[in-house]
């Protein structure tokens, strides 16, 4: 009872949380209690037309006061739905707006141990549900306890015996209803689940049809996605059950009290207690009983998927986040960059950099080599801040990289990668992506020639106003490098961090991208993480890393001729340029 009590009050203050319209809901609320209100007195006015029914009978007043009931019924209760909805909408885009400025916050190691679809089913499908509760449900559960209350006490009122009877049904309706409906919650959360899972498939698979079709992977996708699907379609006869188990029952209740009310009532009619008026309109109140009990079962049902992706959603903004604004502001950026004693592992069990120091001197090259798995990527992941070491620290200067602010740091730095990402959108999107300052045409085409993208640039048919596809795919793999580097160039980073950029190009594309990197590297500190001999030879500083350790540092001529593992690397670069 606690737990669920928390849960509530965990939603109260969700809501409360995104300022919702009070004043708009209140006067939708207030409609709805008319709304409600009016339908209360139908039934009085049908009881005095059955008691004396005769057109000649209906004086003008009954007639005007019947269709102002009907019609004020009407246009509140519409106007009251187009307010609530309104109102659910709003709030709804509120805790969509806070989550999605959540999700951008929060940390790279968030996403390590997260999937897409999961996130996205968050931010898409519990969202969702909120909504649902919110503008179709809170108020009818209100309105309908008032119509129950409204409608019993009038019921008393008229017959308290026949009242009583139908009141005796309640009880046991409510010891079958209240454990179905924690079934229910059960099976919802566990469809969130299973929906958030399935989310996940489709959207790993979509954003990767290429990898899956090269790969034949369609049939073992396909057996995921269809576990997926049976699992969904499981989960929804759980449900279609339980919904097949309170149907029956809601009929039988009310069957049962009409054949009661109808049999009681008409031995109360034969013999003068009551009459034919007050039995029609006592089936009409009961019907304004039953529909409401109805609709606050639904709201309960509804209710219970609305914790569930409470949980969920506050899971998602209770997460620790980045804090990109405080500590100091970088300026004074040219200066060199110390790695010192770091250590680091995503996993205690498993270190992946040990007690790793170097230094990175400022306006040189310093390149990274050695196999996979050696660390340089995590090195690199290190020095954007992706991740704090796990020992030593980073220093720029004197100063730990932890006391900058976390945006001007990264402002500091131009990423270039193997896999440079492109985003869907134009080629001028993709040039300006993340800059924090307007650029005119005349720099964005400066940058490109610097990047030797001009030329294929001008020749696309809309220019710069091209349109790249879903991560770039209409153009080649030099192509998106050439952008990248133009992107870099535009952000005008002090530190650049190669990873490798040129690996996955044919020799044409890499001549012409290695004379693009000649120039974005001019006058900065640039960072290199090889695996071309090409790459390294010009180097001011070669570090050779080995299995999260650091076994060599040097220029080439110094390595060659110290270290083993090095030399095995240069010669087997030097038998594969001569074989090609």
């Amino acid at each position: 009872m606690k737990n669920k009590n928390s849960n509530v009050r965990r939603f109260i203050a969700l809501i409360m949380e995104t300022n919702p319209p009070k004043a708009l809901l209140a006067v939708a609320v207030i409609l709805s209690v008319v709304t409600t209100l009016v339908g209360l007195t139908i039934p009085l006015f049908t009881k005095n037309l059955v008691n004396g029914f005769s057109f000649g009978s209906l004086s003008t007043g009954q007639i005007i006061g019947m269709g102002a009931a009907f019609i004020a019924q009407v246009v509140s209760g519409g106007v009251s739905v187009y307010l609530l909805h309104y109102g659910g909408n709003k709030i709804v885009s509120s805790i969509r707006e806070r989550l999605w400025s959540k999700l951008l916050r929060l940390p790279v190691p968030y996403y390590d141990n997260k999937s897409s679809g999961d996130t996205i089913s968050r931010l898409t499908n519990d969202t969702a549900i909120l909504k649902g509760l919110i503008t179709e449900h809170v108020t009818g559960f209100f309105t309908g306890i008032l119509s129950i209350i409204g409608a019993l006490t009038i019921l008393f009122y008229m017959n308290w015996q026949m009242t009583l009877i139908m009141l005796t049904v309640f009880p046991v309706a409510a010891l079958i209803m209240v454990p179905i409906g924690r079934k229910m919650y059960a099976i919802s959360k566990s469809t969130q689940e299973e929906n958030a899972r399935f989310t996940s498939i489709v959207n790993r698979v979509v954003s990767e049809i290429r990898l899956v079709k090269a790969s034949g992977s369609e049939p073992a996708e396909f057996e995921q996605g269809r576990t997926g699907i049976n699992n969904l379609f499981r989960f929804g006869l759980k449900e279609a059950r339980m919904q097949a188990i309170i149907s029956p029952i809601v009929s039988f209740i009310i069957l049962l009290l009409l054949v009661c009310l109808i049999g009681f009532g008409g031995v109360q009619v034969s013999s003068g207690a009551m009459t034919a008026g007050e039995l029609v309109a006592f089936i009409m109140y009961l019907f304004q009983i039953m529909l409401p009990i109805t609709q606050i079962s639904q709201f309960f049902t509804q209710f219970q998927k609305a914790m569930g992706a409470t949980d969920s959603i506050i899971g998602i903004i209770e997460s620790e986040e980045e804090d990109q604004d405080s500590g100091k502001t970088v300026s004074e950026i040219n200066q060199t960059l110390q790695v010192d004693h770091v250590s680091f592992a995503y996993k205690p069990e498993e270190p992946i950099l040990r007690d790793v120091s170097l230094t990175i001197e400022a306006g040189k090259v310093t390149a990274l080599v050695g196999p996979s798995g050696s660390g340089k990527t995590t090195l690199f992941s290190l020095l954007e801040r992706f991740y704090d070491p796990t020992s030593g620290s980073i220093r720029l200067g004197g100063t730990d990289i932890r006391h900058a602010s976390l945006r001007s740091w990264r402002r500091q730095i131009g990423y270039v990668s193997q896999e440079s990402p492109i985003i869907a959108g134009t080629i001028k999107d993709n040039l300006c992506y993340g800059l924090d300052r307007d650029v005119s045409q005349d720099e964005i085409e400066q940058a490109a020639r610097m990047a030797y993208a001009d030329g294929f640039i001008e020749e696309l048919p809309d220019s710069y106003e091209t349109e790249v596809g879903e991560r770039g795919i209409k153009l080649s793999g030099g192509q998106r490098q050439r952008i990248a580097i133009a992107r870099a160039l535009l952000r005008d980073p002090h530190i650049l961090m190669l990873d490798e950029a040129t690996s996955n190009l044919d020799s044409k594309s890499e001549e012409v991208v290695q004379d693009a990197l000649k120039n974005l590297m001019i006058g900065r500190t640039t960072v290199v993480i090889a695996h071309r001999l090409s790459t390294v030879v010009d180097a001011d500083s070669i570090v050779f890393m080995e299995k999260g350790i650091i076994t060599g540092v040097g220029t080439h001529e110094q390595l060659y001729a110290s270290h083993t593992m090095y030399r095995e690397f240069a010669n087997g670069q030097l038998r594969m340029n001569k074989s090609a």
